[in-house]
C-alpha cells in the first residue's frame, strides 16, 4: 500500500515503505520532496531532544509551514528504525 504525505495540493512524500514509531508516520528521506523542506534552526528544545531531531519547514512558493516536518539524526535505540527518515505533522496530510 502506497502512503503519500501531501501539503496544499502537493506531494511532498510517498512510499509504500514507511514507518509508524509514535503515533507518526516516517518517510524514508529518498522518498521525500527534499526542495520543499527548508531546515530550521534548532531551538533550546531540540538541541534536548535525545534523538538529534532536525525541524523543517514545508515551503512551496509564498506558502510555508513552519517545523511541520522533522528527522532524527543521533536517534537512541527506539528511534534507530526511523533514523533520517522523515516525519509529518500539522498541515500536512499523511494517506
Amino acid at each position: 500500500m502506497t502512503h503519500t504525505a501531501t501539503w496544499h495540493g502537493e506531494t511532498i512524500a510517498e512510499s509504500d515503505r514507511i514507518l509508524e514509531v509514535g503515533g507518526y508516520t516516517y518517510f524514508p528521506r529518498e522518498t521525500v520532496r527534499m526542495d520543499l523542506l527548508r531546515s530550521t534552526p534548532k531551538t533550546e528544545n531540540d538541541l534536548k531532544c535525545p534523538h538529534g531531531v532536525q525541524f523543517y519547514d514545508v515551503v512551496l512558493g509564498d506558502a510555508e509551514s513552519p517545523r511541520a516536518a522533522w528527522s532524527y539524526e543521533a536517534p537512541q535505540p527506539r528511534m534507530v528504525p526511523v533514523d533520517h527518515w522523515i516525519g509529518f505533522w500539522e498541515d500536512v496530510e499523511v494517506r
